[in-house]
């Protein structure tokens, strides 16, 4: 019998062709029910949903089936397994469906997992599947009663899937109402009130299957035609990042949860319905009031033909990726499948930030590189890695070589901007250096390369700070790097090699220092990300140190790479990003307004203006 997961897998092209149906629908009725950006975000949490759920069994089956196995009243297998005991099952589950969706829209902690749902100002059929990653650390508790009456885990698991595969298609606004069938079930009319924020609609019908619950409980509330749904969350998300979407209610909470002064208040933060405060920290703290006027202006940065055409191109990879995965990870280890599983959830945010503006697409296939030649190496598929690694520092280098070289800044220069070629040559001596390590006995031309390359990067942090401006930071790195070379010749490091290492140590030490001193010195996220990436190199160097002359130890391809490339490409777009903040650039949004069902969205030709305006303002920065 197939798996949860594989069952998701058969299920996906069915999802994918409902949504195409949908999409043909709308542009046939004159008003497109889709955005790109939109859709793709949805879709990419519905696969992250599922994806992190490979580590979550325990607390979505495991719990329950303790409690089955120890507490049921009444254990009846055969009935359970009839049709009157399969319908019956499935009763229960949407019953305790209801409380658990009641309740996670009246009680901050469970509406932070699913607010998720609730984030996209679209509603079509990629929202059905935009669905928490968090979920299950709480939602187990509302089907216990279940597992008391007896139901098997099997029926349990089965008729939860009935239950959430039923809800996806009533995630549109091309069916209206249905008459009879609304009065009974949860059907595309109820649910487009739940989704809905204005005042008439919210915190209302909250049936899976039946909306006779809300009709019993009190909860109902029907489509007002004269009252047109706006869609999205009181405090809108405005972001592609599934990361950011699956956190950013928990990290309000934590905010007003340490911020408040009394203990009481500490805790009642979690417990109290979504957006009660302390009245310390609102008085501190405080929010704008919710206009639903302005929730009708949809978030949408502008996108190039060719970001568009990537993110669709990623979009087809990511669902073929996550497939496999899906489709192997009940019979894959826990370390195989969280590798793949970092792999993926780079992917999934390097799309999400490209499309946001936030990184270039080449510094989105640079991370991408960087995740896929990590796991390749750490899992010996050695003909991969040897594409991806090189691939890496190839896609960095296009992402500033394409700024640099596409600005109107760049024909005004007399000679190539200096910054741009220090960034550009740390860049090339790294991929030097890669190449070197993974061919045999070339240890010390690896070592040289990647010596230059700390020089470079060295001489590019000069360029817009002094030397070494913070010395207690110039003494840490040095004390640190001194322990680290103290553990390796301790460790049998050969003698040939104690200069070139000792070298090694003091330059990437300086490089860190230098970092620190910059960022302290100018301020920022910019700044403080390339000092970060600074340090991320110490701690890849040393652990490659460590596993080659001390002591090897697992997962230390893992481990080495992963803080390799952190390192790389913060330092790439904290350095980038630094420069658009001094120009003063930001990336304009072409925003539509919702108006019914209706939406505009300007058009793509100032999202390409904004791109060159960037570029050049880029490569003024970079110039001496």
């Amino acid at each position: 019998m197939p798996s949860p997961s594989q069952i998701i897998v058969f299920a996906t092209p069915a999802f994918l062709l409902l949504i195409a149906l949908e999409w043909g629908v709308s542009l046939w009725r004159g008003r497109n029910a889709y955005r790109l950006a939109d859709a793709v975000s949805s879709i990419s949490l519905g696969m992250l949903s599922q994806t992190s759920a490979v580590f979550t069994t325990l607390l979505r089956v495991g719990l329950y089936t303790l409690a089955f196995e120890h507490l049921a009243l009444w254990r009846n297998d055969a009935f359970w397994t009839s049709i009157p005991g399969w319908l019956l099952a499935l009763l229960l589950y949407d019953f305790c469906y209801y409380w658990l969706h009641r309740m996670g829209h009246e009680v901050a902690v469970l509406w932070a997992a699913h607010a998720v749902h609730h984030q996209s100002q679209d509603y079509n059929l990629s929202t059905a599947l935009r669905q928490t990653s968090s979920g299950a650390l709480l939602g187990w508790l509302f089907y216990l009663p279940m597992a008391l009456a007896g139901v098997p885990p099997l029926v349990f698991a089965i008729v939860g899937l009935i239950d959430l595969l039923y809800q996806f298609w009533v995630h549109t606004e091309q069916v209206r109402r249905l008459g009879w069938f609304d009065r009974w079930f949860c059907a595309p009319s109820n649910h487009r009130v739940h989704h809905a924020v204005n005042d008439a609609y919210l915190d209302r019908n909250y049936g899976g299957i039946l909306i006779v619950w809300d009709r019993m409980f009190g909860t109902f509330k029907p489509e007002d035609d004269s009252e047109p749904c706006v869609y999205g969350t009181r405090g809108l998300l405005q972001s592609w990042d599934p990361l950011w979407a699956n956190a950013v209610v928990y990290r309000q909470l934590i905010h007003d949860s340490w911020h408040a002064r009394r203990w009481s208040d500490k805790l009642r933060v979690w417990l109290k319905p979504p957006g009660w405060r302390p009245a310390d920290v609102a008085q501190r703290f405080p929010r704008p009031a919710f206009d639903l006027d302005a929730h009708r202006v949809l978030y949408a940065p502008g996108m190039e033909r060719g970001l568009r055409w990537f993110a669709g191109l990623q979009f087809v990879a990511l669902i073929a990726g996550v497939s496999l995965f899906l489709w192997h990870a009940d019979q894959s280890s826990t370390a195989r499948n969280a590798l793949w599983f970092a792999v993926l959830l780079a992917c999934q945010w390097a799309l999400g930030a490209a499309m946001q503006g936030r990184i270039s697409l080449w510094l989105a296939l640079a991370i991408e590189a960087g995740a896929l030649a990590t796991a390749t190496a750490a899992l010996d598929m050695l003909h991969w890695h040897w594409l991806f690694k090189p691939l890496t520092m190839v896609f960095a280098l296009i992402a500033v070589m394409q700024l640099w070289r596409g600005s109107t800044a760049f024909s005004a220069l007399a000679k190539p901007a200096r910054g741009a070629c220090w960034l550009a040559a740390a860049l090339a001596a790294s991929l030097a250096g890669d190449v070197f390590l993974m061919l045999p006995d070339l240890f010390i031309p690896g070592l040289a390369s990647f010596l230059l390359a700390h020089l470079a990067y060295i001489v590019l942090l000069r360029q817009d700070a002094p030397w070494f401006a913070h010395r207690p930071s110039l003494a840490a790195t040095l004390a640190l790097g001194a322990g680290m070379y103290a553990v390796l010749w301790q460790g049998g490091l050969p003698a040939a090699l104690r200069l070139p290492v000792a070298a090694y140590v003091l330059v990437i030490a300086l490089m860190a220092a230098q970092a620190l001193g910059r960022a302290r010195n100018l301020g920022g996220k910019a700044a403080w990300q390339v000092a970060m990436g600074a340090c991320f190199f110490m701690a890849s160097d040393s652990l490659l140190a460590i596993n080659r002359f001390v002591q090897p130890f697992d997962g230390a391809q893992a481990g080495v790479l992963s803080t390799y490339y952190a390192a790389q490409l913060l330092i790439v777009q904290g350095w980038l990003a630094r420069g658009a903040s001094t120009s003063g650039l930001t990336r304009s949004s072409s925003q539509g307004t919702i108006e019914g069902s209706h939406f505009q969205e300007s058009s793509v030709d100032s999202a390409s203006s904004t791109s060159d305006k960037q570029r050049a303002a880029m490569a003024s920065l970079l110039a001496d």
